[in-house]
């Protein structure tokens, strides 16, 4: 059956800022499902609340808008527009809520709008746990045992008829919000009420725990026909017990029996039949025992797309949220063609020749206090993902994405070997268990022990087992004498060049000649879906060692644009809207487009998005070889934040051109000397600072500057570690924590003005003329990281003195740096005197938030001025001002519970909203006005 016609207009509800458990996946989806239905001429209206993300951007959709996600919004756009349906499946647990709220309080029903892509009542049977267990129960779908309970007193009666280790999970929340395991009876009684509480309809499931089973999930997509499709089978490294979301993951399953994936399979399907009459993606976890009966039991299902979704479209190639949105509209999948070939018929399942591996990351260091354990709640921020030709090739390679200063797993003399540790590690996950896995193997503890504690598959244990194995061989050698077979055996095994140089004891460099000189280099594979049966139409690549390249590099002019890598606080989703709009606008001006980027959340990393997407860790090597093999004009380095950046310094120093503002330009503003004498020369005031390496050199400019003093290390984003002291003994402790955490590291001391404002300006410069894109007024006092804050479009309270000095110190800055392309630069306003905090020549969070605020595409201005097509004088800039646009921070404490929940110079938050107020006698802003200094901390 074709597209539905009556569907002419469709509702996509977002999924609001981005908080721990629901990211920019849901971006993604909801980015690919709006381009999906314009492709079929359908008007797409879309709502949410979120400014940092490509998907509330003109370019994505007919009508944005910025709203808060209730139901009062969604009144309001029906009655401004006429409205079909609904698609509520892409913006995760918030918009399927949204959907229900709405559908209950008969709002659909009143403007005459359909809900498509997903069936209300499969919803209610899957999120209903009990409901779902007796359905499963009818199907002859086994579970573990479990049971509902409504109050405090029916959760102790299961507990006593169970026996622990216990699962206890909350109805209706998301990434995993209120759901732990638990020993002992005290712990029930503590996780019992917190569930009892999270639940929106106070009502928690109670399973009896099946620890140290394998878990899997299954990836399907059904059509109006009943056709059903399994996109992507996806295998946890991590046993039962710790989230899917906090999970390494690996695809396809690897450990798996065939005839136990074909019962896997008929069960996902059963269920997802059973659920429901409806189109669309789905996602079903299994849990299966790990002994030689192989049991499967079911955990749950969820009928929309999910995290896992575009974990899954990026490892097969097979968009599903597209093929999702157009299900939804009543085509069936084998009308439909596969996107890789272009040629054959998107009713296949996906058949990969090569192997993923997504390794969550997680920011526990900006959680002081934090249970850093994983358990079935999710704490993970971001994930990234590796593509080799094997397991251990693609294991390497998402370590090295994961930008947590290792240079790979293992080879790097970090490894831990007090064995009392690594023991306690293995029995007690958190963040660093994959690192340590590998350690007590090398340190010689049994493969028995190591199972035992951590119920890691034994294959992936030997996987580890024969890494190590490999760099013992590999340590009896020099450069010199290393073999070439051994050497292109640890390329093929993903080792990087530094970790090769780490165990032949010299140079990386020496070790990049070296292999290149005997002709082991790398090449690019497609990621075609169907292990290369059919051609592919599409250029998304990885690379891995061996003969045949499929990368053709042409001869058109080209740009590289670096990627964000990982999600994590500090750089967020923000940066991955800039590197899409500074994609497109170099394909305006006529350049081919070369992505690099590891993150499978997001949309750069979307196979269309640029004209060809290497999927690969944001790590010099791989990028050198890239450069080396496409030979592009330059490349754009300050729209993919910090991770982009660090790497300006080595693309200068090989002498590949930084396209935009140089090298020189961005470290001057990093290095606070040189930066401070500019600033000097210019007449333009800053507080007194000073740059020491040692906690006695700073006691001892501490009495020079005063106290209170703001404190950080330089080169780092996101405020890490920086904080305010008060005294010798908080200075020489938090300076000594720094050094143990970042040895060499300079450390700035800045005076902090004490009660002074924050205001904060992005700006354009092509090198001679300045447009001030807006300035931003912080409602905290200074000493809230600008991402903290809340944040004023334009200025509330600033005089006219104030702005005139901020645009002056403004255009001064940018043009002293020779800016060419963005910056962004936080000022302190004290006494009516406008100092100078920072200065960041590149893209900024707040770039995002103010182009939407005043519908401007910034990004693509700024590009342009890059890549030197335009001057700033030849955009003809008309903002849209009314009223007022607040930037509000949006926290994930509700993970960390026993955590702090202070601000201070230190970023903490994960994402953020916007929202519109016509002027500040708006009982939002008075609020907010009002509780400005509750959460600032020293």
């Amino acid at each position: 059956m074709p597209k539905d016609k009556s569907i002419r207009s469709v509702l996509i509800i977002g999924s609001g800022p981005i908080v721990i458990g629901q990211a920019c996946e849901f971006d993604y989806s909801g980015s690919q499902a709006a381009r999906s239905l314009r492709e079929e001429g359908i008007e797409v209206i879309l709502i949410n609340s979120n400014p940092a993300t490509i998907m509330t951007d003109n370019v994505v959709a007919d009508h944005v808008y910025l709203e808060p996600l209730e139901p009062q919004s969604i009144e309001k756009i029906l009655k401004n527009h006429n409205i079909d349906a609904v698609l509520p499946t892409m913006g995760g647990q918030t918009a399927l809520n949204l959907c229900i709220n709405c559908q209950e309080m008969g709002l659909w029903e009143e403007f005459g709008v359909r809900i498509i892509g997903v069936d209300i009542n499969a919803i209610e049977i899957t999120e209903n746990r009990e409901a779902f267990r007796k359905l499963m129960g009818q199907i002859g779908v086994g579970m573990a045992p479990q049971a509902t309970a409504k109050s405090f007193l029916e959760g102790k009666e299961v507990a006593q008829k169970f026996g622990f280790p216990l699962c206890i999970r909350a109805s209706y929340t998301l990434g995993g919000a209120g759901a732990s395991i638990v020993y002992n009876q005290e712990d029930f009684e503590k996780q019992l009420t917190r569930g009892l509480h999270l639940s929106p309809i106070h009502e928690v499931m109670i399973d009896k725990a099946v620890l140290g089973w394998k878990e899997y999930e299954l990836e399907l997509l059904r059509d109006d026909n009943d056709n059903v499709t399994i996109i992507c089978s996806i295998e946890n490294m991590d046993p039962m017990g710790i989230h899917t979301g906090d999970s390494i993951t690996v695809a396809p399953a690897m450990t798996l029996s065939d005839k136990t994936y074909q019962r896997m399979r008929d069960m996902a399907i059963k269920m997802m039949r059973s659920i429901g009459n409806f189109a669309g993606g789905c996602n079903v976890q299994f849990a299966v025992s790990n002994d030689e009966k192989e049991d499967i039991i079911a955990i749950e299902i969820n009928p929309r797309v999910s995290r896992s979704s575009a974990l899954a479209s990026k490892a097969t190639g097979y968009p599903i949220a597209k093929i999702a949105a157009k299900l939804a509209i009543g085509y069936h999948l084998d009308e439909l063609s596969n996107q890789i070939t272009k040629t054959t018929s998107a009713f296949f399942e996906p058949t990969l020749d090569y192997v993923i591996v997504k390794i969550p990351r997680w920011n526990f260091d900006k959680f002081h206090g934090a249970d850093r354990s994983l358990g079935l709640q999710m704490k993970s921020v971001g994930e990234v993902m590796g593509i080799g030709r094997s397991f251990q090739e693609a294991l390497q390679k998402a370590c090295q994405s994961l930008e947590i200063k290792r240079n790979g797993l293992g080879a790097d003399g970090k490894e831990l070997t007090n064995q009392d540790k690594i023991l306690e590690s293995l029995a007690n996950p958190s963040w660093n268990r994959l690192f340590h896995l590998y350690d007590g193997i090398k340190l010689g503890i049994p493969m028995k022990t190591i199972y035992e504690k951590s119920k890691v598959d034994p294959w992936f244990l030997r996987q580890i087992e024969e890494l190590i194995q490999l760099e013992r061989k590999i340590e009896k050698f020099t450069l010199e004498t290393l073999p070439k077979d051994l050497l292109l055996e640890a390329k093929q095994k993903g080792y990087a060049d530094r970790q090769i140089a780490h165990l032949l004891r010299c140079l990386e460099s020496e070790v990049f000649k070296k292999r290149n000189d005997l002709g082991i280099k790398r090449v690019y594979k497609l990621v075609d879906t169907c292990a290369a049966e059919f051609e592919a139409q599409t250029p998304y690549y990885y690379s891995t060692f061996e003969e045949e390249n499929e990368s053709v590099a042409t001869n058109k002019k080209k740009i590289v644009v670096l990627g964000s890598g990982p999600n994590r606080i500090g750089q967020g989703i923000e940066f991955d809207y800039c590197c899409v709009h500074g994609v497109l606008a170099a394909k305006e001006c006529g350049y081919e487009t070369i992505m690099i980027n590891c993150n499978p959340e997001t949309v750069s990393t979307d196979f269309d998005t640029a004209d060809k997407l290497y999927f690969e860790p944001v790590f010099w090597e791989h990028i050198y070889d890239i450069i080396l093999h496409e030979k592009p004009e330059g490349v754009i380095v300050q729209l993919g934040g910090q991770t982009a950046l660090k790497l300006a310094e080595k693309l200068s120093r090989y002498g590949i051109k930084i396209l935009g503002t140089s090298f020189e330009a961005l470290d001057l503003a990093e290095d606070r000397g040189s930066f401070s004498r500019l600033l000097k020369e210019n007449d333009i005031p800053y507080p007194k600072f000073g740059v020491v390496e040692s906690a006695e050199q700073a006691v001892e400019l501490s009495k020079d500057l005063g106290f209170p003093l703001l404190v950080r290390p330089s080169y780092v984003l996101g405020g890490q570690q920086m904080k305010i002291v008060i005294n010798e003994e908080e200075l020489e402790k938090h300076v000594v924590n720094i050094l143990r955490d970042m040895p060499d590291n300079k450390i700035l001391l800045d005076h902090f003005l004490d009660g002074a404002m924050e205001a904060e300006a992005d700006a354009l410069c092509d090198g001679e003329n300045v447009y001030i894109l807006g300035i931003m007024q912080h409602i905290e006092p200074a000493g809230i990281h600008s991402g903290d804050s809340y944040a004023v479009l334009p200025p509330y309270n600033l005089g006219d003195l104030v702005i005139h000095q901020i645009e002056d110190h403004t255009r001064k800055i940018a043009k002293a740096l020779s800016t060419v392309g963005l910056i962004n630069i936080q000022f302190a306003v004290k006494d009516d005197k406008v100092y100078i905090i920072e200065a960041n020549p590149r893209a900024s969070r707040t770039v995002p938030f103010i182009a939407k605020a005043y519908n401007e595409p910034y990004v693509n201005y700024a590009t342009k001025i890059m890549l030197g097509e335009k001057k700033v004088t030849d955009f003809k800039f008309n903002p849209r001002k009314k009223g007022y646009a607040i930037k509000i921070p949006v926290f994930s404490f509700d993970k960390f519970p026993n955590v702090n929940k202070e601000l201070g110079p230190e970023m903490k938050s994960t994402g953020e909203a916007i929202r519109f107020i016509d002027n500040l006698r708006d009982p939002f802003f008075r609020e907010i006005y009002s509780e400005r200094n509750l959460y600032l901390s020293r």
